[in-house]
């Protein structure tokens, strides 16, 4: 450990030297570098964080809620490991395209589209419940067309 910290210090030392012998073009030339590696190590940290968001945003989906579209859509169209693999990427780019409360929404009114009664009739009307189903149907059918 001593020497590692003598060997840094020599080779500052050498460094500070040289650049106080060095010429006003040798100092413009290792200050663009500085300059410019600071610039790369900086551009990366608003990218992680966009990363980050975009992670958290496609990891909202409960597992449950995953393996309940991929159990389902494996029924319907076989039982396959190609079909688990299509299956899975359709409700990845699903939920990369609609946040979970609002697939979640969506799937509701559908499944109170399936009970029958009077009180059923608002989800079969409305304009809202109606937008929410088409949200979902548009991120179906491009999950349908980029997987399958």
């Amino acid at each position: 450990m001593i020497q590692a910290t003598s060997f840094s210090q020599n080779r500052l030392e050498r460094r500070r030297l040289s650049l106080r012998n060095a010429s006003f073009p040798q100092m413009l030339n290792l200050f663009r570098q500085s300059v410019c590696a600071l610039a790369i190590a900086c551009a990366g940290w608003p990218i992680a964080a966009q990363a980050q968001s975009v992670a958290e945003r496609l990891n909202d989906y409960p597992t449950a809620a995953r393996a309940d579209y991929v159990f389902a859509c494996m029924v319907t169209n076989g039982q396959t490991r190609e079909m688990l693999d299509r299956c899975s990427c359709s409700i990845d780019l699903i939920a990369s395209i609609l946040p979970y409360e609002r697939y979640e929404q969506a799937e509701t009114v559908l499944s109170m589209r399936r009970v029958g009664g009077e009180r059923m009739a608002f989800f079969k009307s409305a304009i809202l419940a109606e937008n929410m189903v088409a949200d979902l149907r548009r991120a179906q059918a491009e999950a349908e067309v980029v997987c399958f």
